[in-house]
């Protein structure tokens, strides 16, 4: 059974990494709260609130891999797919708001937490014990109470067809699960700056092809207020920084504390809908929040051994290779 070290909780890598995931979850919250303002104004063009973020990246690592002019370490083809699917899933989740509520979102992204394990298991060949499926079983449990809460609480003011919204928020954070995948074996196997940049490129690419499409209309007939423009601004500000923080938390202290990270976003999601919009809160989401914050602790505490296991077995095999160097040099 994993056990707390405060010991362990002094160390660099620890502490920085506890303040760069509460910097990520606060942009998550915000993000969510951003995108459930758009669309409070009628704005339903939920691709054109990602595109600025792509760009930004675009712009920014794209600069920054002109200037050092690297080896392209993984074909182009991985990362127009890797753009593609985050966008779709962006998509997706900013649709959802159209449906349901801000906390049902937040909440309905442990979703992710299962896809991850499948994903991992199959494709990365991660092998898992018994206590971390416990804990990604009570977190699907956590998932079923959102949306239970969502058929059966009336008085909610979570939107017009809750079921429709919950379910594009699911298929959303499938989506979004491949691409943490993905984006994990990319940042650790490549160079962090070139998955950024081709992220940000053929991100924006997809973005602004998909905006010429469906959503052209809708926003040559949106009134571009201050506010409105202020809004998508703190989006491409935030995009910019959610994705260069998370590749850097994924690199250097792995998903364990992204997931920790996460959690705590559900807790400013229910905040902000309690105190900003004073909207009554069902009490089946105070029972989902605490069991999904149960099964993501076991899970990460669970991910935290292995990942600590892992890392004393390449140890040992560097020492073994040391040795062998070594001896062979003699």
């Amino acid at each position: 059974m994993a056990c707390f070290s405060f010991n362990e909780m002094k160390t660099k890598k620890t502490l920085i990494g506890l303040g760069l995931g509460q910097i990520i979850s606060l942009l998550s919250t915000f993000l969510s709260f951003a995108a459930s303002e758009i669309t409070r104004k009628g704005i339903n063009a939920p691709t054109s609130q990602s595109f600025m973020g792509y760009l930004s990246l675009a712009i920014v690592y794209g600069g920054i891999m002109l200037y050092q002019r690297p080896t392209i370490k993984a074909k182009w083809y991985n990362y127009l797919l890797l753009a593609f699917v985050d966008v779709e899933a962006n998509f997706l989740v900013v649709k959802a708001y159209q449906y349901t509520s801000m906390t049902s979102v937040m909440l309905l992204d442990c979703w992710a937490i299962p896809c991850v394990l499948v994903l991992t298991w199959v494709f990365l060949k991660t092998k898992y014990r018994l206590m971390k499926i416990s804990g990604v079983v009570i977190c699907i449990v956590g998932v079923v109470m959102v949306v239970f809460s969502d058929v059966h609480a009336g008085d909610r003011a979570g939107g017009s067809n809750p079921v429709k919204g919950d379910l594009l928020v699911l298929a959303g954070t499938t989506l979004s699960a491949a691409c943490n995948v993905s984006e994990e074996f990319l940042v650790n196997n490549t160079d962090m700056i070139e998955v950024l940049a081709f992220l940000g490129i053929f991100g924006t690419i997809v973005t602004a092809v998909q905006i010429s499409i469906l959503e052209r209309g809708v926003l040559k007939a949106t009134h571009w207020s201050t506010e409105t423009i202020l809004l998508y601004l703190g989006l491409a500000l935030a995009l910019f920084l959610f994705y260069s923080l998370v590749a850097v938390l994924i690199q250097t202290n792995g998903a364990t504390m992204f997931n920790l990270s996460l959690l705590t976003s559900d807790m400013w999601a229910v905040l902000i809908r309690t105190f900003g919009y004073h909207e009554k809160v069902d009490w089946l989401y105070f029972l989902a929040f605490a069991t999904t914050a149960i099964g993501l602790i076991i899970y990460s505490m669970k991910e935290k051994d292995e990942e600590e296991q892992r890392k004393f077995l390449d140890e040992e095999d560097g020492e073994s290779l040391r040795s062998s160097l070594i001896v062979a040099s003699t």
